[in-house]
């Protein structure tokens, strides 16, 4: 009997239990909606030391698209897809950057935005190339990155020749500099932008009096600007980051030194201000890109992003355009595997935050602009600037044909 009583509670369980099974079952509609699949996309930056502001800035505008493209509901070979964003934080450091990528190899991303900085990003861009990963860089400036014949890496933001140019060209027929100094970090960005301004600048006519080196970790600069006051300088150019451009201005301030500072984009950030203090005031500095009142897409842009992650720093508009440029090509290619949409990436024509981008067969964006800045009542003020891509008109649907 007792086993009996205990079939009985046993059946009686296992009848309740199907009842619930049977009521969780998704309805017909949800049944039938597309299945959903998960696209990793990786972020990577540094995201702690010195300039973790400028990585944390990239990283914010990869996730603000992010959050954008899922709103969307977009469909994709017949399935929802949910983008999900990857950090990974390569501290600024090369050896640290080959690492990461190989990680992101392994966890089979679909795409990279990144890295920020030259010295990363060249190394890594091997290892994506080599898995076939597109990688789009939001400002790694240095032309060697698109000059390796890889056929994934991009960027959608002007390049060192093209700044260094600008950058030359404004040293001496805007500052009337004669005779210049210059400093740079070493790293592959503050070296190769340090050597595009002086290309320019001497072709100009100006003179360089001294070449003085540092590194990106530098915080005392008095014994190179005490070398250099007495080579009497027109305009000194810095060649590197904000987390030493801001000590390197006060530390100018203090030796009395009457030479123009100039820059290139590693200075042009909120940052450097508040590093450099009342130092920061008068010094001028390029960045890629039009003036943010200029991008055709940034009110938008900066009313969410301010409200999710506060001040714009650099970067964020050209990460999170080049986060829709992966998802437009996936579109296009009706695919999230990066062999079959990698193609698509070249032939964008994107009318986003920052303007329009197009990419060259290097992968570099097309007639990429550069503005000059000065800091002026405590803010970055834009002077002039050279190239740039207004919105282009996308071309009118075609007409369907009646039935």
């Amino acid at each position: 009997m007792q086993f009996a009583r205990l079939s009985l509670i046993a059946a009686a369980v296992a009848t309740l239990a199907a009842c619930g099974q049977k009521a969780e079952t998704k309805p017909a509609a949800e049944a039938g909606a597309p299945a959903e699949e998960v696209v990793k996309i990786a972020s990577v930056a540094p995201l702690t030391g010195n300039i973790a502001h400028l990585g944390k800035d990239n990283e914010s505008g990869v996730k603000l698209a992010a959050d954008d493209l899922n709103a969307q509901n977009i469909v994709i070979d017949g399935k929802k897809i949910k983008f999900e964003v990857v950090s990974e934080d390569d501290q600024a450091d090369p050896k640290v950057a080959t690492q990461v990528a190989q990680r992101l190899v392994d966890q089979k991303v679909s795409a990279v935005i990144g890295h920020l900085n030259s010295g990363t990003t060249i190394p890594a861009s091997k290892i994506y190339a080599d898995a076939g990963i597109p990688q789009i860089s939001p400002s790694s400036t240095n032309p060697a990155y698109t000059t390796q014949g890889f056929k994934t890496a991009y960027r959608d933001i002007a390049n060192d020749v093209q700044q260094g140019t600008a950058l030359g060209n404004f040293a001496v027929d805007s500052l009337k500099a004669k005779n210049i100094a210059v400093i740079d970090d070493r790293t592959a960005y503050g070296q190769g932008i340090a050597d595009e301004f002086v290309k320019a600048a001497e072709a100009k006519g100006a003179k360089v009096v001294k070449r003085e080196f540092t590194t990106n970790n530098a915080t005392d600069f008095m014994a190179i600007l005490t070398s250099i006051k007495g080579a009497k300088p027109d305009v000194i150019f810095y060649g590197g980051m904000d987390a030493q451009g801001g000590p390197l201005a006060k530390q100018m301030q203090k030796l009395g030194l009457q030479a123009k500072l100039l820059g290139a984009d590693g200075l042009q950030s909120p940052e450097y201000i508040k590093l450099a203090g009342d130092a920061a005031t008068g010094t001028y500095a390029s960045s890629v890109g039009m003036p943010k009142d200029k991008m055709p897409g940034f009110k938008s842009f900066n009313d969410k992003y301010k409200a999710k992650y506060g001040e714009v720093q650099i970067y964020s508009p050209y990460s999170y355009d080049a986060t829709m440029i992966v998802a437009e090509a996936m579109k296009r290619a009706n695919s999230t595997d990066p062999a079959k949409y990698a193609g698509e990436i070249g032939k964008t024509n994107h009318n986003g935050v920052t303007g329009n981008i197009q990419f060259d067969a290097k992968g570099d964006i097309k007639d990429g602009a550069v503005t000059v800045y000065q800091v002026k009542d405590g803010g970055w003020v834009a002077l002039e600037t050279v190239g740039g891509n207004t919105p282009v008109a996308a071309p009118a649907p075609a007409e369907e044909k009646k039935q």
